[in-house]
């Protein structure tokens, strides 16, 4: 059976992180030219994040030798990071701001930012004084918050069914499906933001869970298991009503992390994917706001933006994050 330690999630991270950008660079660019790429799927992408971190955070927390060793291996990853990018914008983007340094620096909105921000609570504070015209400063941090709330929930759903309770799939499908009546209850009468948050999230980290749990199961159907989930999203995608397709784009997701095995080492020069992700937004709009891709060839403007992005990233996993793992 296969090693559950040989997998390119690796890739499979850099490559969610990638279509991202990539959506937000043709949203956010403000170039007619560039605005194809506004069709990259962001929202599978995150999803996949969550489905990929419902697997690895359920076996981080089930080898785990004690419950203060999980959370403190979980926060040295997310948290460092994190307000190192909410204090970064704060002080560079002064320099982008149609407000004096002074004037930006003694406006109670600055510090509005930071506290909110901080506390993983950025729609309540989500711009900087004469930043990006009053606009979100990084509108990729939401699912953060939606990633920390699920740290917490993992040790609470262990207690539910304890870590060889032979009921822990039932308790873990009940709990999917109640995720799935909260989600499409909110999205039908249009709060879509409130439905993206969790409970409505768990429909995408409880796939990565029983996957996890049943592993060996996976690994020998999963041929099987990948035509049926791409059958079956297409059959939730004709309905337009969110049943199985969060399960099914899980076994997708993990059937990717599971196969092609010359992908296994792609992370042997650093784990930068989240420095990729939260850097990303925050510079694709200084460089809007600078004119640089209305000003410059925005193809060759996109290329030198993602290279900075990838630059911001790979420093920050090397100079910053992984001196707190």
């Amino acid at each position: 059976m296969q090693d559950i330690t040989k997998n390119n999630f690796d890739f499979l991270r850099v490559l969610l992180a990638f279509i991202v950008f990539v959506g937000h660079l043709g949203t956010l660019s403000a170039s007619k030219e560039l605005k194809i790429l506004e069709n990259s799927p962001i929202e599978i992408a995150v999803f996949g994040f969550f489905i990929v971190s419902g697997f690895l955070i359920a076996r981080s927390y089930d080898r785990s030798s004690s419950l203060k060793s999980y959370i403190k291996k979980r926060i040295n990853r997310i948290v460092p990071a994190y307000l190192l990018v909410v204090f970064l914008c704060a002080i560079l983007l002064s320099l982008v701001s149609t407000l004096p340094f002074r004037e930006y620096f003694s406006n109670t909105q600055v510090y509005k930012y930071l506290f909110w921000n901080s506390l993983f609570l950025n729609f309540k504070a989500p711009w900087l004084p004469g930043v990006f015209g009053n606009q979100a400063v990084n509108g990729a941090l939401w699912t953060l918050k939606v990633e920390m709330s699920y740290y917490f929930c993992v040790p609470l759903l262990f207690l539910l069914f304890g870590k060889n309770n032979k009921y822990r799939n039932t308790s873990l499908i009940i709990i999917y499906f109640l995720s799935l009546i909260y989600l499409n209850y909110f999205e039908s009468i249009g709060k879509v933001s409130i439905a993206k948050q969790i409970p409505g999230t768990l429909s995408y980290f409880i796939p990565g869970m029983l996957i996890y749990f049943n592993f060996d199961q996976f690994i020998k159907h999963k041929n099987l298991l990948f035509i049926i989930a791409i059958i079956t999203v297409w059959i939730d995608l004709f309905t337009g009503i969110i049943l199985f397709s969060p399960a099914m784009i899980g076994i997708i997701t993990l059937y990717i992390a599971y196969s092609f095995k010359f992908l296994n080492n792609f992370g042997k020069y650093g784990d930068f994917t989240y420095g990729i992700y939260i850097f990303h937004f925050p510079i694709i709009r200084t460089f809007t706001t600078l004119g640089l891709f209305q000003d410059y060839n925005p193809y060759v403007m996109a290329i030198v933006c993602m290279l900075v992005v990838i630059a911001v990233g790979v420093s920050s996993w090397h100079f910053y994050e992984k001196r707190f793992l």
